[in-house]
């Protein structure tokens, strides 16, 4: 009788546990595309990814290396991820379904203003190459394919009267790999765009042998925004932000922005927002970049809609976005 009594408890303890619903189907998993591994996107997204999972109680957030920009807005568009890094001009094209989103419009909106991205056009001493005009004919990565950087690039030569495809030698590299093609003199010079320092550069600046230049461009971005909108300023890369840089720069930013869709609840979003601006610290200890996070940059930053849920979290904190 005894051995039937544990036989029969054992057997309802079974059930129970069966019964029981698990702890990971509590879980909300998302998806933070972030960018390459030489740039910025990718170890911030890896420092909220942390954050996010570490404070907002049932979400697991992971950080996956993309192409940049216009990856994750199409990732976005077709639900492979939830969160993305975004300069505004593709974020602008991807809402009204223009250029590289023609026919493929993307229902995006901001969840907060991250800081400015610096486009930086680099070349190295012994190419040659000593103002921006001096590339015409030349061996110049644009970005990788289905990065933002490629289409500032595009828009920066066009500015220029010129044209990728006739009047350089065009590759499509990242970070890392222009500054390794430069270093090979596989290239003579690279466009990027992205936080100060960029670690790739950083490196390349600190290779013995080679002197880093960044090219002056801030000329070009009033023709930029007269055909594009106002989504370019003029601003500068100061003397010494890289090993050996010895003069400022006159460059073009851009604002980066983290989004997501419209399928994303209002309560999720607030959580998101609300948690990256509380453990702001914890994300300038990954990159310094995110000291710009701040929320007075909110209002300025972005020319998309907020999410509801972001824009709830602001106003309690007397910001007015759109």
């Amino acid at each position: 009788m005894r051995s039937f009594r544990r036989l029969i408890a054992l057997v309802v303890s079974i059930g129970l546990a069966l019964m029981a619903p698990s702890t990971s189907a509590d879980t909300t998993r998302i998806s933070i595309s972030t960018g390459g591994t030489g740039g910025v996107y990718y170890p911030l997204g890896g420092g909220m990814a942390n954050v996010l999972s570490k404070y907002v109680p049932g979400l697991q957030a992971t950080a996956e290396v993309t192409g940049g920009s216009v990856d994750n807005l199409k990732l976005l568009g077709v639900g492979k991820s939830e969160v993305g890094f975004s300069m505004v001009d593709a974020a602008w094209d991807a809402a009204k379904g223009e250029d590289k989103f023609k026919g493929n419009k993307v229902n995006v909106l901001t969840l907060m203003v991250l800081y400015p991205n610096r486009l930086q056009i680099v070349t190295v001493e012994g190419t040659g190459i000593n103002k921006l005009s001096d590339i015409r004919g030349r061996r110049v990565s644009t970005g990788s394919p289905g990065s933002g950087v490629e289409v500032v690039a595009l828009r920066v030569l066009e500015a220029m009267g010129l044209d990728a495809k006739k009047d350089i030698k065009q590759e499509r590299l990242g970070a890392s790999e222009s500054a390794n093609a430069i270093k090979d003199r596989k290239i003579d010079a690279f466009f990027w765009v992205g936080g100060v320092p960029t670690a790739a550069l950083t490196d390349l600046a600190a290779t013995p042998g080679v002197k880093m230049k960044i090219l002056d461009c801030g000329e070009y971005a009033d023709a930029m925004n007269k055909k594009y909108g106002p989504l370019y300023t003029k601003g500068a890369i100061a003397a010494g932000s890289y090993p050996g840089q010895e003069k400022p720069a006159s460059i073009i930013d851009i604002w980066n922005i983290l989004v997501t869709s419209d399928k994303m609840s209002d309560s999720m979003a607030y959580s998101i927002v609300k948690t990256l601006f509380e453990k702001k610290a914890e994300l300038v200890a990954v990159h310094k970049e995110a000291a710009n996070i701040d929320l007075k940059n909110q209002a300025i930053g972005s020319p998309l809609p907020f999410h509801p849920g972001a824009r709830k979290y602001l106003e309690e904190h007397g910001v007015k976005v759109q």
